[in-house]
């Protein structure tokens, strides 16, 4: 059965990994991961269709929304790029939490349009794999 994108948040953890406290980042309009394996051409001569095997795994959670700037998530994301310090992100549907990874922010950009909403999009590189969370 399909979902409800709307259902999803990105929350953040302004905790610790043994007592953990999830907030949303404020003013969130969509979400994005993206998940690819790289390919390893292992191609030869006596061929010539191209062979190949999968490569390493990486993934990016993309995030739009509201540029809301004294929200506690934003905030924390955004010092946490200028630190370089890594994240610790939680996708939840309604009343369940269903994955969780740690990144780096690698993006953020703010897009202020005349008599339109500010909004902001921050790209985060997942270090490893994600969690699915029971």
């Amino acid at each position: 059965m399909g979902m409800n994108g709307s259902d999803v948040l990105v929350l953040v953890n302004t905790g610790t990994d043994t007592e953990p406290e999830w907030i949303p980042v404020g003013g969130q309009r969509n979400a994005t991961v993206d998940e690819s394996v790289d390919v390893i051409d292992i191609s030869s001569k006596e061929q010539r269709a191209r062979r190949i095997l999968p490569g390493r795994y990486s993934s990016t959670l993309s995030l739009d929304a509201l540029y809301v700037p004294d929200n506690e998530g934003y905030l924390l994301l955004k010092q946490a790029m200028k630190n370089g310090e890594p994240i610790v992100v939680m996708l939840k549907r309604v009343n369940q939490n269903f994955r969780s990874a740690t990144g780096y922010i690698t993006g953020l950009s703010s897009d202020y349009p005349d008599q339109g909403e500010a909004t902001v999009s921050i790209t985060i590189d997942i270090d490893g794999e994600w969690t699915d969370v029971v």
